[in-house]
C-alpha cells in the first residue's frame, strides 16, 4: 500500500500542497527584518543545495551533454518564472498576510488549466472546468476582507 502511495501522482501533489502550505506560514515569519530579494535568495540556495544533495542520494547526476537543447530551453524558461514567481511571492508576503497571499497565488491552478488548454492541448471536462471557476472563486473570497 505504501509503496503504491509512493508511486502515485495524487501523493506528491498532496505532498507539493502540504509543503507549500508550510512555505507561506515559514516564509512569513522568517521575513520579518529581512527585505524579499534577500530573503528569496536565501531560500533559493538552500533550495539549490537541497537539490543537489537528492541528485547525490540518488544517483541522478548527468552530464549537461545528455540533456536535449529543447530541455535546456524551457527548463531554463522554467527557472527564469519560478525565480520571477518567488520574488513576487516574497514580495507580496512582505507588504500582506499570508492568509491572503496564499489564495491569490494559488490562482496559479486556474491559470495551469488555461495554459495546459491552450498551449498543450489538455482538454478538461466540463466538470473539471467548473472545479477551476470554484478554486478561481474560492482563491478570491478567502484573499477580499469584507
Amino acid at each position: 500500500m505504501a509503496r503504491a502511495a509512493l508511486a502515485s501522482w495524487p501523493f506528491w501533489a498532496l505532498a507539493s500542497a502540504v509543503f507549500a502550505a508550510m512555505t507561506a506560514i515559514l516564509a512569513k515569519v522568517g521575513i520579518e527584518g529581512v527585505g524579499s530579494n534577500l530573503a528569496t535568495f536565501i531560500r533559493t540556495v538552500v533550495i539549490l543545495a537541497f537539490a543537489g544533495l537528492i541528485l547525490t542520494l540518488f544517483g541522478e547526476w548527468r552530464a549537461p551533454g545528455e540533456i536535449s537543447r529543447r530541455s535546456w530551453i524551457f527548463l531554463i524558461l522554467s527557472g527564469l518564472a519560478t525565480g520571477a514567481s518567488w520574488l513576487c511571492y516574497f514580495r507580496a508576503l512582505k507588504l500582506g498576510d499570508a492568509s491572503r497571499v496564499a489564495p491569490i497565488d494559488k490562482l496559479s491552478v486556474v491559470l495551469v488549466a488555461v495554459f495546459a488548454a491552450a498551449f498543450l492541448g489538455e482538454r478538461p471536462s466540463s466538470l473539471n472546468w467548473l472545479g477551476v471557476a470554484l478554486i478561481a472563486a474560492g482563491a478570491v473570497l478567502v484573499a477580499v476582507r469584507v
